[in-house]
This record gives structure tokens, C-alpha cells and sequence, in this order.
């Protein structure tokens, strides 16, 4: 359950910090408009990447400790 804490947490922050990003561009128009679209892109993958593999290592560590404690063969 560590491994989806930190990937909460590191999820999290890229949220927090593309959502300021966001504001910053609507309101002062930080950087150009298309390397904010690469830069929302990368923040999208990121995300779904991380949320992935914490999911399946999730998955994994569940299954190595229910073969351990003997509930599956």
C-alpha cells in the first residue's frame, strides 16, 4: 500500500503544479501556447503512467503476500 501513497503524492503534485501552470497561462500567458499543449501532454501521460504501474505493482505485492500466507496456490 506504500507504492499507491507515493503515487498519490507524486500525482498530486504534478496536478498541483500543472494547475498553477494553467492559471499562470490564462491570466499572464507564461510561455507559448504550444509548449503549453507539450507540456499539458506530458503532464497527462505522466499521470495515467504512474497511476498504472502503482496499480499493477499493487497488484503484484497483493499477490506475493496472499501465496505467502497461503490463501492462494
Amino acid at each position: 500500500m506504500k507504492v499507491m501513497k507515493i503515487a498519490g503524492i507524486v500525482v498530486a503534485s504534478i496536478l498541483f503544479i500543472y494547475a498553477i501552470l494553467l492559471i499562470g497561462q490564462i491570466w499572464g500567458n507564461w510561455m507559448e501556447w504550444g509548449n503549453f499543449i507539450k507540456l499539458t501532454i506530458t503532464a497527462g501521460v505522466l499521470i495515467v503512467s504512474i497511476g498504472i504501474i502503482a496499480l499493477i505493482w499493487r497488484e503484484l505485492i497483493e499477490e506475493k503476500d496472499l501465496k505467502r500466507d497461503n490463501y492462494i496456490d
